[in-house]
C-alpha cells in the first residue's frame, strides 16, 4: 500500500467535502472489491510455501516423524499434522 498526496489526486471540491469529515488525518480507502488481489499474488511467498509444504510431505513419505519435521521447519506440531493432511488429500483425489 502506498500514500498518495490528496492534492495532487483529488478535483478541489471533492478534497474540500472529504476535509469536512477528516482534515489533516490519515484515511484508508479500500480496494472496489473486483481489484481486490488474493493473498500472495504480488509476492513469491505462496509460491515458496507451497514448494516448502510440498518437501515436507516427501520428507513425510520418506519416512520423517511429524515430530522431526516441526523441529526441522520450525513449525507447530499441529502446523505439520495440517500441512500433511491437506497434502494427502490433494494428492488422493
Amino acid at each position: 500500500m502506498s500514500y498518495k498526496k490528496a492534492t495532487h489526486i483529488l478535483p478541489r471540491e471533492v478534497l474540500e467535502k472529504i476535509q469536512e469529515y477528516i482534515d489533516g488525518e490519515f484515511i484508508y480507502i479500500p480496494r472496489i472489491s473486483d481489484n481486490k488481489k488474493v493473498w500472495g499474488a504480488s509476492t513469491s511467498t505462496r509460491q515458496e510455501l507451497k514448494e516448502r509444504n510440498k518437501s515436507i510431505y516427501t520428507d513425510y513419505l520418506a519416512g520423517t516423524s511429524m515430530e522431526v519435521l516441526a523441529e526441522k521447519y520450525f513449525l507447530s506440531l499441529k502446523s505439520i499434522q495440517r500441512i500433511i493432511g491437506q497434502l494427502r488429500k490433494e494428492n488422493k483425489g
